[in-house]
């Protein structure tokens, strides 16, 4: 009976739910329509369950024997009709990796990244954002002017981790061009630059390992292949460099066009960490994520599940939840309750470096330009459209200019 999902036609496009400045009035539109899961387009002909409530989402993360990572069961795949062309492919072609794997599998690849975060020394993280973040806003601080999201944003991320993998600063700066060509681009181009440099660095620490993420990964006793820890590290990265990156762009979005949030913040009433998670609140890194499939039928929020179908998680929707929240907002403050982590076994392993990496680099803009504004109206600043997070198409901003600093 999956066909029953397959045969709804006009539905919602699941990108149209972040390709505007309020994605939920698109989840509420849909709430009013369908209740917490409703069905949505994810490109023409493929379909998907959106779970937008609070309580069902974290059902379906904890029960993984019900909503399997496993994408060879959902239909639309297992028929073939996935174009090669898809970008859905990035999220059902299957890896031996995290993404993709259940249980004792998934424990196998999980523990060598946990192990691997588990051995950074956070004063290294942040002598590492600190140092870019420095030398990124030298590059435009004579300026008085600057495109944060391209200038900024875009780059900490994956020169962090590429830095705390092991690379040194160019070979860091390279792999961000490889994944920025990879996304923007050219997407096999990019991806067989991206994969080369990784398996570059794998080889390298084989023979000689170092205190880094890669030596721990690559010596990990789950680890069986070179290519296992390539593909281990792609995931960490692309993770980092996606998550992460949009992290940094909303909380500096939301300081930028929301009064009420900016005076708190700059006034000294609102922690930095009670900040960064009001963005997470109303922003998640990641505002739907595809990659949950129906084992067998089953009924989740008032709908009809058939084997086979698949299941896109909103996180933005869940934490708009109405009965997850109190009537005043800044009474929620220190609340932690979102799932903008998920939860469950596939709970991201990352919390504590991200939070440390996006704290320092909104620390860095805020402090280090000063009356930073933004230079156009807020409802100018366009989304990118991405289903799969709300990340601003630019952020323009204009501020005092200060001489550029040099390092010795």
């Amino acid at each position: 009976m999956a066909a029953i999902l397959a045969d709804l036609r006009g539905l919602t496009p699941l990108a149209e739910t972040n390709a505007y400045a309020d994605p939920q009035a698109v989840y509420t539109r849909l709430r009013a329509e369908w209740g917490e899961v409703a069905p949505i387009e994810l490109e023409p002909g493929i379909n998907a369950w959106l779970v937008m409530g609070h309580e069902e989402l974290v059902h379906v993360v904890r029960h993984e024997r019900l909503f399997s990572k496993d994408s060879t069961i959902w239909t639309p795949y297992a028929e073939g009709r996935i174009r090669e062309e898809s970008p859905l492919r990035t999220f059902v072609y299957p890896r031996p990796n995290v993404f993709f794997t259940d249980g004792e599998e998934h424990r196998k690849y999980r523990t060598p990244l946990e192990d691997a975060i588990g051995s950074l020394r956070l004063r290294q993280v942040s002598h590492h954002v600190r140092d870019l973040c420095s030398d990124l806003i030298s590059a435009f601080s004579e300026r008085g002017s600057a495109d944060l999201l391209m200038e900024y944003c875009l780059t900490i991320p994956a020169v962090v981790v590429g830095r705390l993998l092991g690379m040194d600063l160019e070979t860091a700066r390279t792999m961000h061009g490889t994944l920025l060509e990879m996304f923007m681009f050219d997407a096999k181009a990019g991806n067989e630059k991206f994969e080369k440099i990784l398996m570059n660095l794998v080889w390298a620490r084989a023979s000689e390992p170092a205190k880094d993420m890669t030596s721990v990964i690559v010596h990990h006793q789950n680890i069986s292949s070179p290519e296992d820890a390539m593909h281990s590290m792609v995931m960490l990265i692309s993770a980092a460099a996606e998550g992460t990156m949009t992290w940094i762009a909303g909380a500096l979005l939301l300081m930028l066009t929301d009064p009420r949030f900016a005076g708190r913040m700059r006034g000294g009433r609102l922690d930095i960490d009670d900040a960064l998670d009001e963005v997470l609140w109303r922003n998640p890194p990641f505002s739907n994520l595809l990659g949950r499939y129906v084992t067998r039928d089953t009924e989740l929020g008032g709908q009809a599940l058939r084997q086979g179908d698949a299941v896109v998680m909103s996180f933005a929707a869940a934490n708009a939840d109405p009965r997850v929240h109190a009537a005043d907002p800044w009474e929620e403050l220190g609340n932690r309750a979102h799932v903008s982590w998920s939860a469950g076994p596939h709970v991201c392993p990352a919390q504590i470096p991200a939070r440390l990496i996006v704290r320092e680099a909104v620390e860095a803009a805020l402090n280090q330009l000063p009356g930073l504004r933004l230079s156009v109206p807020p409802d100018e600043v366009g989304r990118l459209g991405s289903p799969w997070s709300s990340v601003p198409a630019t952020l323009p901003v204009e501020f005092t200019p200060v001489p550029a600093k040099t390092r010795a």
